[in-house]
C-alpha cells in the first residue's frame, strides 16, 4: 500500500473521528414525525438510546440524562434507501475513459461517494457490482468507522456471459489477455462456482446480467443473456447460501425467464409488459426501474464520454421504462427505489422521487418505495420505519415531503445508528 493511500486514509479517519461522538442516549424534538405506513403526520418525540429507538411519545420521564436535539420546522423520517447504486469509481469517466482508473483509485473514489450519498440521506444502499470486491472492502471500513457512509449490501463482481454486460468488450481481440475470469459464466457449473467465489470473499448478495445493457458496448438491451438453466442454477446456488439475486434485463424475454428463475428483483425492467408484471406480482418479485438517470445520459452523456451506442440504446429505453413503471405501478407490482447511482453524480439519488411521482405514484407510495419496500426487499427488519427497537436511522427535512416531494433533494439532519452525521 503507498504512503499517499496510507495518508489519505489517516486523514479521512481523522475527519470522522474528531466530528462524531461516541452514540449517546438522545431525545430528537421535530415538527413533525412522519408514520411512512399510514402517511400520518404525528406530533410525538424520538427517544434514542445506544442508537436503537427506545420510544416515539411525548413523555419525557424516563429520559431526564438523553441529551436534546431541537429540531423546530423539521419533519423526521426514516433512513431513505437505495436498492441499485454503485458507489465505487469516478462518476465523471465512461466508456473507454474508465479504462484508465485503477481498482485502487477507484476504491478511493468510493469513500467520496458513499459520504455523499449519506450526506443525502441515503443510511442504507444495496451496491450491485464493482470490480476486484472494492465494495466488501468499502462496506467493511464504513462497519468499522474508518470511512463515513451508509449501510451497504453489496454483490461483489456482477456476475455475465462472455461477451455480455459485465464482461469488458471495450478491448479488441489483440489486447485482450483472455484470461478466465471468475465472473463470467457459460455454462450452469461456471454460474454456481462464480456465485460461491462472490460468497467466498465476502458478497451479501448475486448480481447477474440476463440481458445486454445501456452502457456496455456491442450488446443489446433487448437480447437475452444466460440461458435458464444458467440463470436457475446461480439462483438456486445462492438461495441455498441465503443470498438474494438481482438481475440486470432490460429486455422483455431476459426479464420473463429471470423471474421464472426465481430472482429476487428485476434492475431496469425497460421492456417489461402487462403479462410479466402479473408474473413477478404472482412470483414475489421486485422491480427496480431507474427513472431519473435518462435524463443525466441524454442530457450529460456525450460531455461525459458514454459512447454514441450507449446514448442511442438510452433514446430507445427511458421513455418506455418510465410508461411501464407507471404501468407496474398501477397494477400492484412490488416496488423500490433504484437510481443506478455513479452513473449520475452521487448525492443526487433523490432526484427520482419527483420522475416516480409525474409518472404515476402518489409522494407516499415513491417514499414507501425508498423505505419500507426496499427494507422488504433486502431482508432486514430493523429499518425502514421511524419505529421502537429499529435502527436510529432517521433523516430530516423542512417541511412536508407529502406535499412536495423534491424537499427529500435536500435533507437538513442525518442521523445513522444513533449519530449524528448532518444537522
Amino acid at each position: 500500500m503507498s504512503n499517499l493511500f496510507l495518508k489519505y486514509f489517516f486523514y479521512i479517519s481523522l475527519v470522522v473521528f474528531s466530528t462524531l461522538s461516541i452514540s449517546e442516549n438522545l431525545i430528537l424534538v421535530p415538527e413533525n414525525i412522519l408514520d411512512v405506513r399510514s402517511g400520518k403526520l404525528i406530533k410525538a418525540k424520538v427517544y434514542i438510546e445506544d442508537g436503537i429507538i427506545k420510544s416515539i411519545s411525548q413523555d419525557e420521564e424516563d429520559f431526564k440524562t438523553a441529551k436534546i436535539i431541537e429540531l423546530s420546522g423539521i419533519t423526521l423520517m426514516p433512513g431513505l434507501m437505495d436498492a441499485h447504486v454503485h458507489l465505487i469509481g469516478n462518476n465523471e469517466l465512461h466508456g473507454y475513459q474508465s479504462m484508465s482508473e485503477s481498482s485502487q483509485m477507484a476504491t478511493i473514489y468510493g469513500v467520496k461517494n458513499a459520504k455523499n450519498t449519506l450526506l443525502a440521506g441515503f443510511t442504507t444502499v444495496r451496491n450491485v457490482g464493482a470490480g476486484h470486491f472494492a465494495d466488501v472492502a468499502l462496506r467493511d471500513a464504513i462497519k468499522q468507522g474508518v470511512v463515513i457512509g451508509p449501510t451497504m449490501l453489496v454483490s461483489g463482481p456482477s456476475l455475465s456471459i462472455s461477451g455480455g454486460h459485465g464482461d469488458n468488450n471495450l478491448l479488441p481481440f489483440s489486447s485482450d489477455n483472455h484470461s478466465h475470469k471468475h465472473n463470467i459464466v457459460d455454462n450452469p457449473w461456471d454460474a454456481r462456482k462464480a456465485v460461491r467465489i462472490n460468497r467466498k470473499y465476502g458478497a451479501d448478495l448475486i448480481k447477474f446480467t440476463a440481458t445486454g445493457g445501456v452502457m456496455s458496448k456491442n450488446t443489446d438491451v433487448n437480447a437475452k443473456q444466460f440461458t435458464y438453466d444458467e440463470m436457475k442454477a446461480l439462483v438456486d446456488e445462492a438461495h441455498s447460501h441465503g443470498m438474494k439475486v438481482a438481475a440486470h434485463a432490460h429486455g422483455l424475454k431476459g426479464i420473463k425467464v429471470a423471474i421464472m428463475a426465481g430472482v429476487d428483483s428485476i434492475e431496469h425492467s425497460s421492456y417489461i409488459d402487462k403479462e410479466t408484471i402479473e408474473l413477478a406480482i404472482d412470483r414475489g418479485t421486485y422491480l427496480s426501474m431507474d427513472i431519473y438517470v435518462s435524463d443525466y445520459i441524454l442530457g450529460e452523456g456525450s460531455k461525459k464520454g458514454i459512447l454514441e451506442e450507449s446514448l442511442a440504446k438510452e433514446r430507445k429505453v427511458g421513455k418506455l421504462q418510465r410508461e411501464n413503471f407507471k404501468a407496474a405501478n398501477s397494477m400492484g407490482a412490488n416496488m423500490v427505489f433504484g437510481t443506478d447511482a455513479g452513473i449520475y453524480p452521487h448525492g443526487d439519488n433523490a432526484k427520482q422521487f419527483k420522475y416516480m411521482v409525474q409518472w404515476g405514484m402518489t409522494p407516499l407510495e415513491a417514499i414507501q418505495a425508498a423505505t419500507i419496500n426496499t427494507a422488504q426487499l433486502f431482508g432486514l427488519t430493523n429499518v425502514g420505519e421511524l419505529k421502537e427497537g429499529f435502527k436510529a436511522d432517521i433523516v430530516g427535512i423542512r417541511g412536508n415531503p407529502l406535499k412536495q416531494i423534491d424537499l427529500l433533494e435536500d435533507v437538513v439532519f442525518v442521523m445513522k445508528e444513533g449519530l449524528i452525521y448532518k444537522n
